[in-house]
């Protein structure tokens, strides 16, 4: 298997890179502590149009950067691990669809199999760290729920957002570059 290096594919990944701190950083705080943003949007668009190592790759290093020069530094190893599994479940629900998605519905269907993905995570995540608090894992796992109004909002507004622009962009993509990334 040949690896693929190009120019083009590593100015594409910091591009997505780069759209994902953005993304993030364009937050709106919610009473819980978490914050809703458009980073999960980016990384979403990544996977579809880029694949999946190389959209999961961007979407992984641009919540990094986003965490380390945020404050989050101790949460944001965990971000490039989550980015690779969600973008798994993205990168599986787009098999589906033979890697072309024809039809919005489609789409909506993939941003779904993805939100389900990153809920399951962000669950399994605050479960965990409630627990290492010296939580009871029962206890933990309801005090857990406690955020995860954050990310549905996240999520409904990633499969929104994804909807919309997924077929632009890759429309684009297309005109513009001498192969398909997927």
């Amino acid at each position: 298997m040949k690896k693929d290096f190009s120019v083009q594919a590593i100015v594409l990944v910091a591009l997505f890179t780069a759209l994902t701190v953005i993304g993030t950083t364009i937050k709106i705080p919610l009473p819980t502590g978490a914050f809703v943003h458009l980073g999960n949007a980016v990384l979403l668009l990544a996977v579809l149009l880029l694949g999946y190592f190389k959209g999961s790759l961007a979407g992984g290093l641009g919540f990094f950067i986003f965490d380390m020069l945020n404050g989050y530094a101790t949460e944001a190893p965990y971000f490039i691990l989550e980015s690779f599994i969600v973008g798994a479940a993205a990168y599986g629900a787009l098999l589906l669809f033979k890697k072309k998605p024809t039809a919005l519905w489609q789409v909506v269907v993939i941003g779904c199999v993805t939100g389900i993905a990153k809920v399951a995570m962000t669950q399994i995540k605050n479960t965990v760290m409630l627990a290492i608090a010296g939580a009871n894992v029962q206890a933990a796992f309801v005090g857990a729920t406690a955020k995860l109004p954050a990310t549905l909002i996240n999520v409904s507004m990633t499969v929104l957002i994804v909807a919309f622009l997924y077929f632009p962009l890759r429309k684009a993509l297309t005109a513009t570059m001498k192969r398909s990334f997927v």
